[in-house]
């Protein structure tokens, strides 16, 4: 069975060589491309390639934002990164054993990675991007709906509660379910974001008012959201800490 192989790039003079390139290579085919991270998730969810080749600097969302969302479907592609990078990126694809192609992409290179094309999983995706100096926080978080993806913006998040095995994200357009635990979510968001419970995590940003309660005992109110979230005694100093230093003198 051939490999199907979805190419992703903003350039599309690169979308053009990978795809002439495919063309030459037995057992693989290429099942359409993308421009941009958003496209590619979108045509990913459509066409279920085996494998994508794409590229690590995009506008907007990023390769390694892209390939990270991928890990989550039920059936995730293999990734293959293409990259001009410099040696500390290299460095880090092969520290995590990460398949990636060096620009300009020649063509037994890139046979060969399509042999030996392996599926990666997120925190694998976060080392790489920290130990190449890339950008590893992510400006979305990512949830299914069957197989489609759906991409909320950091920036319009209030809180993640977590409640047994899934976390709920309440965001500017209401709420839905992920499967991460509240604190990996904790340490990759944590500048922004400040745990006020063992369960809940909130931006800092959207915070409207902390009241007290009793002695020693607070609630946070958040921007468009009626009821309280309790703040625990043990993370109580901690968030009045922060909002303390936001105060401008």
């Amino acid at each position: 069975m051939s490999a199907r192989v979805l190419v992703v790039d903003d350039e599309a003079p690169a979308r053009d060589r990978l795809k002439r390139l495919l063309a030459e290579i037995d057992d693989c085919e290429c099942v359409g491309e993308a421009a941009d991270g958003h496209e590619a998730l979108k045509a990913c969810a459509a066409l279920e390639p085996g494998i994508v080749l794409l590229d690590v600097r995009m506008p907007g969302l990023s390769g390694m934002e892209v390939a990270r969302h991928l890990t989550t479907l039920k059936e995730p592609p293999a990734v293959i990164f293409t990259t001009a990078y410099d040696e500390y990126a290299l460095e880090a694809f092969e520290m995590q054993a990460v398949g990636y192609l060096l620009k300009p992409v020649r063509k037994e290179k890139l046979a060969r990675a399509l042999l030996h094309a392996a599926r990666i999983n997120g925190p694998s995706l976060a080392r790489v991007a920290a130990a190449a100096r890339l950008e590893p926080r992510r400006q979305h978080i990512c949830t299914r709906l069957g197989e489609q993806l759906k991409l909320i913006p950091v920036e319009d998040i209030y809180c993640f509660l977590a409640d047994q095995k899934y976390v709920t994200v309440r965001h500017a357009g209401g709420e839905d379910l992920i499967d991460e635990p509240l604190k990996a979510l904790h340490d990759e968001f944590s500048p922004d974001f400040v745990r006020i419970h063992r369960n809940a995590l909130i931006a800092e940003k959207h915070i409207a008012a902390v009241e007290k309660v009793t002695e020693g005992q607070y609630a946070v109110r958040m921007r468009d959201r009626a009821e309280p979230l309790q703040v625990s005694r043990r993370h109580a100093g901690e968030l009045l800490r922060r909002l303390r230093e936001g105060i401008p003198d």
